[in-house]
């Protein structure tokens, strides 16, 4: 046989069995029918997307956002999953709003806690309500979802959390101290509840998005996002597709081992 070309080896294992030791590696693919997600935030951006990539491998998904006109727009974009979406008006600040959107859920398997809001200031310029209003969405809104939820987890195995951090959790960032304190709280709760819930059927991750492109970062300036790219260690900003696959993997089986750790998909950033 020519060197050329590919050969196949085995291998014997002490019990006479032969291994094949050629693999072929192929691209992932998601199978997610009979589970139900919940993910918040999910009418536009990051969300939006990790919803959509739920809905293509065959999942229910339930959007909560507090948007009615962006939820509308996502049904409307969605509309090819229809029978498997469902949406609900939720503030995630709002217990009794969240309270009564649970209830309508007959199960819940995957619970994406996405959603988020910024009020970008100095500290010296930042404002009590600039403080209270992020946290609030960011942290709190997190605490009240994930515990109303619990109780809809009623599988025995195979439930994920997986929160939506971000990366200047990890190093800080100019004119960001609320947006930074609610995101480095979410790794905390992340890690925590890893422990308390890990004997109970769960794993429970947070996901640390870099800069990634959305509607938002398309309207800036070209010159500005030549140098957010360049920043980037792989030289290019984030796709939400990137963030929706990481959600993904760590929504299957496979990932089932890991628990309570923190996932940058930054591109390097972070190194």
């Amino acid at each position: 046989m020519s060197r050329n070309k590919t050969r196949a080896h085995a291998l014997v294992d002490l019990s006479g069995r032969a291994w094949d030791t050629q693999f072929t590696m192929k691209n992932l693919t998601y199978q997610f029918e009979n589970k139900s997600v919940v993910v918040t935030g999910g009418a536009s951006g990051i969300g939006f997307d990790v919803a959509r990539h739920f809905l293509q491998s065959g999942a229910q998904v339930t959007i909560w956002d507090a948007s009615e006109k962006a939820l509308e727009k996502a049904q409307t974009e969605l509309g090819q999953w229809k029978s498997q979406l469902k949406v609900a008006t939720v503030n995630v600040t709002d217990r009794e709003q969240i309270t009564q959107a649970a209830s309508a859920l007959p199960k819940v398997d995957i619970l994406v806690n996405n959603a988020g809001i910024t009020r970008d200031k100095s500290f010296a310029k930042m404002t009590a309500e600039d403080w209270d209003a992020v946290i609030q969405v960011n942290l709190t809104g997190l605490f009240n979802v994930t515990k109303a939820l619990l109780e809809k987890f009623t599988e025995p195995a195979g439930k994920r959390i997986i929160n939506i951090s971000s990366v200047v959790a990890l190093y800080g960032n100019f004119g960001q101290t609320n947006y930074v304190a609610a995101k480095a709280g979410v790794i905390g709760m992340t890690k925590t509840w890893a422990r308390e819930l890990g004997k109970k059927g769960f794993s429970v991750n947070a996901i640390a998005p870099g800069f990634i492109k959305t509607a938002m970062t398309n309207a800036m300036p070209p010159e500005v996002l030549q140098t957010m790219a360049s920043k980037v260690p792989v030289g290019r900003l984030g796709e939400t597709s990137d963030i929706a696959n990481a959600v993904l993997f760590l929504s299957t089986e496979q990932a089932s081992y890991i628990n309570g750790t923190v996932i940058s998909v930054d591109g390097g950033m972070t190194l």
